[in-house]
């Protein structure tokens, strides 16, 4: 790890030092950009996304921040694409793929595999002797301290998944079974929505080791309805990264039934089938890589007798709430910036799938009450014709179910 650190604070400086660390300390990350000469188009990203008071916030955040010459290496024309008043949402994005919330330093970002940005997505990051990448840009120049957090520079302008999650197994050639069945079900346009969505998923070979004649009969138009309930059983409410996953012992699906997650030597399984990949990032969420067809026959056990309603109710799963924790958390994480860029709309929507998702867990145990609150703050978001008031509202109903769990 020493190596690492030397190497990295042994790379070639750039303006910013000029400035002083002291000096730093005392402005924010976008005064020190805009002091530093050499972050121009970052600072006018950053303008046009409407991101400066946020990067101007107590926070603290961390930055990746991309040089002049990181990017001018993007195609010509994207830069001016992107300022566009119509690009907005889409410019905001790619800045909060490069931001990380909290202060990390360089002693602890090369302690890191990944980390989860303030847009949702990770960014993967790998340290060597040569130095540090974050996804496939180089760290040239780490812990430029500011007011309110921290900025590392880097040589790329990171960017964020941009296929959904059809498209991203499509382009990995080894679903294609899996495609063929979500098409027969009539579920691509959901798999391909906002989201976000979790899919644990099987392999061509997972699907070729079921009994002979199983997926062909499956295939077919009768059965379409099975074929639905089977795949959404491999599909889990928001982005829940492994590590995530691997501090649940189960968590519901949207098909309703739980499966379970168990951690092994080398690395997990769902019910009985094993994670062979992890954390394959979609627009609209993430893939897990499993081994085996999972089956809704196969969903563990509940711990609360199913005929002893009384005691479900009053003792929720506490694996549910954490799913449901976390379905607020990711959408809060996607919304705030989707808002602060302008698109209200976009952010309610965010919102409003989430409180719809999390409703719907009645693993949770929801009171009367609470459950009442959901359906009516979804009843009445629906009917306001303000984004701005449908956002604000749906933020609020999240807020307090987050104080509850």
């Amino acid at each position: 790890m020493l190596s690492i650190r030397r190497c990295l604070f042994a790379l070639p400086t750039i303006a910013l030092l000029a400035i002083g660390t002291t000096a730093h300390a005392e402005k924010t990350i976008v005064e020190t950009a805009v002091n530093a000469g050499s972050f121009k188009t970052l600072v006018a990203a950053v303008g046009a996304a409407d991101l400066a008071d946020t990067l101007s916030s107590p926070g603290p955040f961390t930055v990746f921040a991309p040089t002049d010459e990181a990017f001018a290496k993007l195609p010509a024309g994207t830069i001016e694409s992107l300022l566009k008043p119509a690009n907005k949402s889409k410019l905001a994005k790619i800045l909060t793929y490069h931001v990380l919330p909290g202060r990390v330093t360089a002693a602890d970002v090369v302690k890191l595999t990944g980390a989860k940005t303030v847009a949702g997505e990770k960014v993967r990051i790998t340290a060597s002797d040569s130095g540090v990448k974050v996804n496939d840009a180089a760290v040239v120049q780490t812990d430029i301290t500011c007011s309110n957090g921290v900025i590392h520079v880097i040589d790329n302008v990171l960017l964020p998944a941009s296929q959904t999650i059809p498209e991203v197994a499509s382009a990995s050639g080894q679903f294609g079974t899996l495609l063929a069945a979500a098409n027969a079900a009539g579920l691509v346009p959901t798999l391909s929505g906002a989201g976000p969505l979790t899919v644990f998923a099987p392999t061509d070979e997972a699907f070729t080791a079921l009994p002979a004649g199983t997926v062909a009969e499956l295939l077919k138009p009768e059965n379409k309805a099975k074929l639905a309930e089977i795949l959404k059983y491999h599909v889990v409410a928001g982005r829940v990264y492994s590590e995530d996953a691997l501090a649940l012992s189960s968590a519901p699906t949207v098909a309703g039934p739980s499966i379970s997650i168990t951690p092994t030597d080398g690395g997990a399984n769902i019910n009985g089938a094993r994670l062979v990949a992890t954390d394959i990032d979609a627009s609209n969420g993430v893939i897990h890589v499993i081994d085996r067809v999972l089956l809704p026959s196969d969903a563990p056990p509940s711990s609360i007798p199913a005929n002893d309603n009384r005691v479900a109710a009053m003792k929720p799963s506490v694996d549910t709430r954490a799913v449901a924790k976390a379905v607020i958390a990711d959408a809060i994480h996607r919304g705030v910036p989707v808002y602060n860029a302008g698109d209200h709309h976009g952010c309610a929507t965010i919102y409003m799938q989430a409180l719809q998702s999390v409703a719907s867990m009645q693993a949770c145990g929801w009171s009367d009450h609470t459950q009442n609150q959901m359906q009516q703050t979804l009843t009445q978001c629906q009917q306001m014709t303000s984004a701005t008031d449908r956002a604000w509202s749906l933020r609020h109903r999240l807020d307090q179910i987050t104080v509850g769990l």
